[in-house]
């Protein structure tokens, strides 16, 4: 049998206020051309469908549409959720889709209770456990976690995590292609830069040897990067099919095609996404941002602008780049606040202190302390009454 496997798309994410829609759009589209070219049996969608739990309408609108189109190829198509989704809404959702033909699973659950997944992939027997995202509360009771030192929490939360996967992975069957569905952070993966720190510090970790041997793929959801896991079967992470942020931007994104058979490893191959936006840093003076201005206009710019700093001077930016979404200012002599040297500060008028901060800062701009003044004035004229 043949499997696609895409992961944390997070539609409704945006850059800096910029929608990103029309750009899921299309890279869901590529997605579901691809399943329908390979004639794919079953597609596995592993987690954060959504970047956020409480998703508007247009957002919705994409996934639901995304997750039809893979149906109307022919696959089954396998979704779990994951840190971003509502994982409470999936599990309220699943009997529409499932009349779609569409499995949702929000909450990790017994294998009778949907735990556990089989389908029959042209008259290859499929078992697919299914694991989405579980929060430390969940797993660790709310005394132990006050209870317990950090380490110790997160060693309980791993050992439940094995003990979870074990229940899951014992429907697994020497005829069958065994698949194991996880959204989670594996310790030892890389991070693709745009993941939410909280749930892939060490408290999260899970171990990949706890992954079973007799699995003909594990399909890995939560970090951003596609890469291969050393595991005890081949274990993969999709990673997301756009640069979800400025930290990604060095990454290609791609889907995972697989061929399975029963008792034997899956073969995968990365399939790269065609889809024309990307996410680009530049660092230049401002004098120099003009080199830059012929970027594709399908290319999102965070610009790091070598220069002091002044009011106005974001605007000047995107002026000469109109796709800069992200303006910062960074002087590379400029020492951290921390670092530098403290003056005295009695005898010395507010004006005076002001104008060192603004020189702390790299901070020019001629009309700041004469604004202050004007302010600092107000204000004691006020207090004076």
């Amino acid at each position: 049998m043949k499997l696609l496997h895409t992961s944390d798309w997070h539609v409704g994410k945006t850059l800096r206020g910029l929608s990103r829609l029309d750009e899921h759009r299309a890279v869901l589209a590529e997605i579901a051309d691809i399943a329908g070219r390979e004639a794919v049996d079953v597609v596995l969608v592993t987690g954060d469908l959504f970047e956020s739990a409480a998703p508007p309408p247009d957002a919705q609108r994409v996934v639901w549409d995304a997750l039809l189109a893979l149906r109307a190829t022919g696959a089954d198509v396998v979704v779990i959720g994951g840190n971003h989704d509502n994982q409470t809404a999936f599990d309220a959702w699943a009997p529409l889709f499932a009349a779609a033909g569409i499995t949702m699973l929000g909450h990790a659950t017994r294998p009778e209770q949907g735990g556990v997944l089989e389908l029959a992939a042209g008259g290859t027997p499929v078992v697919c456990a299914l694991v989405p995202f579980v929060s430390q509360r969940f797993a660790v009771r709310a005394e132990q976690l006050l209870e317990l030192d950090a380490a110790q929490a997160s060693g309980l939360y791993t050992e439940r995590m094995r003990l979870l996967i074990n229940a899951l992975c014992a429907a697994f069957r020497p005829d069958a292609v065994n698949l194991l569905a996880l959204h989670g952070f594996v310790r030892g993966a890389k991070l693709g830069g745009g993941e939410r720190d909280a749930h892939t510090i060490f408290e999260y970790g899970l171990e990949a040897a706890h992954f079973p041997m007799n699995a003909s793929y594990v399909a890995l959801g939560h970090l951003h990067r596609t890469q291969s896991l050393a595991a005890p079967a081949p274990t993969w992470y999709a990673g997301s099919p756009i640069q979800v942020d400025f930290g990604e931007d060095d990454d290609d994104k791609h889907v995972l095609l697989v061929d399975a058979s029963p008792g034997v490893p899956a073969r995968v191959e990365a399939r790269a996404l065609s889809a024309p936006w990307h996410l680009r840093t530049v660092r230049a003076p401002l004098a120099q941002l003009e080199g830059f201005a012929s970027t594709d206009a399908g290319t999102y710019l965070r610009v790091f602008v070598q220069e002091p700093a002044r009011a106005g001077l974001a605007d000047e930016v995107r002026a000469i780049l109109p796709n800069a979404v992200d303006v910062r200012v960074e002087m590379p002599d400029a020492r951290p606040a921390d670092e530098q040297p403290r003056s005295a500060r009695a005898g010395r008028s507010a004006r005076e202190l002001f104008a060192e901060y603004l020189a702390s800062r790299t901070i020019d701009d001629r009309r700041l302390v004469p604004l202050f003044e004007q302010l600092h004035d107000e204000v004691l004229d006020e207090a004076a009454v």
